[in-house]
């Protein structure tokens, strides 16, 4: 029931596209994943995002595992029927949950807006302190991670064992192994032990997933080994040699942009090339082009989402903050270039007014343009790569964005 098959290379680059089968439904590649955390997509239907070109959605298994909401989920027969949908769905482990609510808090860093803490907010992303007053939540053993509730206090074990178990039981088509999420702050020590155990929840894993049925899910293995050239090598080698059915590109990718071309270059190499790779959490445009030039097939991110929900949209022009008061007399769509029900109707100005005044509906219409924006773009990557002239549109949409 699955398969994946690489239909055309780039001439010029690593870059490819292809088609990713599931029980579920298709996926052209490269591909953007929407992330429906807790089960929806904030601000947009599952049914309007397939239409714009969405053919998977990502779903978080600690957010479904924490109130023990997967139990029933389970009872109604998994995520599609619960949802109502029949699109390819993919779960994460629980792994990056481990670096949202441990380190990311200690160190006071995120993987989203300011994963890279040498970045200021002229580049798109938030310059973050090297020290937090927010609680590590997590506690990191050998078998698997103790989890604290910043609410409640009660204390959730998860292991690799449970994260097989909840998402055999959401039922989502790929799947991936529990992992530790490295933070760009921790030191190449802490980083080789966190590896260390990290290949072990590999292993424990898929000895886990060998008793769930293989027709329903697919499993993907997790590279880590933080910003180190050796330690992403020693992961990459060791991931690439087990029978996962895809790879993930996971945890810290260092401190700049520049970082995370380079760890890419010298990862990506040392895996199998018939198998489909994920970077995980990554989903800036420059970022997608990165990935794509250097053999990245899929990508998830809530950016397009998270930007809506602070008023900014993507454009061709860059990214644009439609609650300053500017925009409250432009005529203009959010973006002349985009075909989106939303610029095809409503003006700068009338989204400008509605998140001025806190309307839902001014979120819902710039979640809707910026999921269409990010499909859109990875329908046009497709064809650059089909028709040869990838180099050529990364370079022209960048020189708008950058």
């Amino acid at each position: 029931m699955f398969n994946f098959k690489i239909t055309t290379k780039d001439k010029k680059t690593k870059a490819r596209s292809g088609i990713l089968k599931t029980p579920h439904g298709v996926i052209h590649t490269p591909a953007f994943v929407p992330v429906s955390t807790k089960g929806a997509l904030r601000g947009l239907s599952f049914e309007d995002a397939k239409k714009y070109g969405a053919d998977v959605f990502m779903v978080n298994t600690y957010h479904l595992f924490h109130n023990s909401r997967y139990k029933i989920i389970k009872k109604f027969g998994g995520l599609h029927k619960y949802l109502k949908i029949n699109f390819p769905l993919m779960t994460d482990s629980g792994g990056f949950q481990v670096f949202s609510l441990g380190f990311a808090r200690e160190h006071g860093v995120g993987k989203i807006f300011s994963f890279f803490p040498g970045e200021t907010k002229n580049s798109g992303k938030i310059k973050e302190s090297k020290t937090s007053k927010n609680k590590n939540l997590v506690k990191i053993y050998d078998d698997g991670v103790e989890f604290r509730d910043p609410i409640s206090g009660t204390k959730l074990n998860l292991t690799p064992e449970l994260s097989m178990k909840i998402q055999a039981d959401l039922g989502a088509d790929l799947i991936f192994t529990f992992d530790e999420c490295t933070s760009p702050l921790s030191d190449y020590a802490y980083t080789k032990k966190s590896l260390l155990r990290t290949n072990k929840w590999a292993i424990k894993s898929l000895s886990a997933f060998e008793k769930y049925d293989k027709k329903k899910q697919a499993l993907f293995g997790i590279v880590q080994g933080g910003e180190w050239k050796d330690l992403r090598k020693e992961s990459a080698r060791f991931i690439g040699s087990l029978p996962f059915f895809g790879i993930g590109i996971g945890g810290s990718l260092g401190k700049s942009k520049k970082d995370m071309r380079r760890i890419l270059d010298f990862t990506l190499p040392l895996l199998p090339e018939e198998k489909p790779k994920h970077l995980l959490g990554i989903g800036e445009v420059e970022d997608i082009f990165n990935g794509v030039e250097r053999g990245i097939d899929l990508f998830d991110c809530v950016i397009p989402t998270r930007l809506a929900r602070h008023g900014t949209a993507f454009t061709h022009e860059g990214k644009m903050n439609l609650k300053n008061s500017g925009f409250l007399k432009d005529k203009n769509p959010i973006d002349k270039n985009c075909l989106c029900r939303v610029c095809k109707i409503y003006s700068r100005s009338y989204v400008s007014h509605l998140l001025r005044e806190k309307e839902i509906y001014g979120i819902m219409l710039l979640t809707e343009h910026n999921l269409a924006f990010m499909l859109n773009l990875m329908k046009e990557i497709r064809r650059a790569i089909k028709e040869n002239y990838f180099l050529k549109i990364k370079r022209h949409i960048l020189s708008y964005l950058l």
